[in-house]
């Protein structure tokens, strides 16, 4: 059961996102050979008028293969493209258009669903501030120095400066830390202190953990005139969370925790012993990474083609079609080398249970 809520989960997300690409490029007259959800060999085509509707073997990624993009055009060649319909010849701010629509489409499914979820909860939970109410006995917080009344303000570890809002922030960081050794800004009565810590690891958690109790959530009710503030709000919570973790990842940290296709599937069958809602939150949350991760610039990412577009506009000449398709290259190269790590590190894990 858990292989079709996997196929559900990717398919809604992959088909949005090309869909995106697909109306925005309808919209503005650009031609489209092919929609495709999936990669490899085609197992079904349907051609209605000009765009053909494919589904192909391997159900990860897809496409929507349109006139004037120089590496999607190979086995099109004997199809005849009205003037004036290719992607070049479109004004750049209609191929940026073009270009964001499905990370917009990405964004959107995430903010709806959470939205629902928010609604249908009823309430909405405020994170606290950051203010320590008590400090645990024999804790790394206690060992420390920290005490009741301090406001933690920000989290160093590994050199880096993390600035603490509140305690939801603050267990977000300790959820992606990699060392026990931490230094922890508070202000204590308006003094700035900076204080030392060797946190304990809870394997079973698999977390760092200091030792501090904060303030009690405040709940808000929550209606058809308001769940769209608080969904956005529930999704700036979920954004700050993956770009923590991809700041944390870039820097070379936390790469043992990066998961591909196969985390994807435990994650599913995780969340669908939690019920409809544990995976509608998964899909929105990775709904959400998509869109981020699409935004890198790299080039045969949306992000990539977006820089590649607004350098041609600014230096008034198209980027060399040999040029383009070695960095696509060089660049497929990466993530292939990337997909093959995350699935090492995906099996592993599993091993390891």
């Amino acid at each position: 059961m858990t292989i079709i809520y996997f196929l559900i989960l990717l398919t809604v997300i992959i088909c949005l996102h090309e869909a995106g690409h697909l109306i925005a490029a309808k919209i503005f007259g650009v031609y489209c050979y092919e929609y495709s959800f999936g990669m490899g060999p085609l197992l079904l085509k349907f051609k209605p008028k000009e765009t053909q509707y494919s589904l192909r073997l391997i159900p990860i990624g897809g496409y929507v293969a349109m006139a004037g993009e120089s590496d999607t055009e190979e086995g099109y060649e004997d199809i005849e493209v009205p003037k004036g319909r290719y992607l070049t010849d479109k004004p750049t701010w209609q191929r940026l258009i073009i270009l964001l629509a499905g990370v917009t489409m990405n964004f959107l499914l995430c903010y709806f669903i959470l939205t629902g979820i928010v609604l249908h909860n009823g309430a909405f939970a405020l994170p606290p501030s950051a203010r320590i109410v008590e400090v645990v006995s024999e804790s790394p917080a206690e060992k420390a120095g920290l005490q009741a009344g301090d406001v933690i303000t920000a989290f160093t570890a590994n050199g880096e400066i993390q600035k603490v809002k509140d305690f939801q922030e603050l267990e977000t960081y300790l959820l992606l830390l990699d060392t026990p050794d931490v230094d922890i800004t508070v202000d204590r009565n308006g003094e700035t202190l900076t204080l030392h810590a060797k946190l304990d690891y809870i394997k079973e958690e698999q977390r760092y953990r200091i030792g501090i109790q904060g303030e009690g959530y405040q709940y808000v009710k929550v209606n058809l005139g308001n769940c769209w503030y608080y969904g956005a709000k529930e999704m700036a919570y979920f954004a700050s969370m993956l770009m923590a973790g991809l700041r944390s990842i870039l820097s070379g940290r936390n790469l043992d925790q990066v998961s591909g296709p196969v985390g994807i599937y435990s994650a599913t069958e995780q969340s669908v012993s939690y019920g409809l809602r544990g995976f509608l939150i998964l899909m929105a949350e990775l709904s959400l990474n998509i869109g981020i991760m699409n935004l890198l610039p790299l080039p045969v990412l949306d992000g990539g083609q977006v820089v590649i577009t607004l350098g041609e506009a600014i230096v008034g000449k198209k980027l060399n079609d040999k040029v383009k398709i070695a960095l696509m290259a060089v660049c497929w190269a990466l993530l292939i080398s990337l997909m093959l790590f995350v699935t090492w590190n995906d099996i592993s894990r599993l091993i390891g249970k």
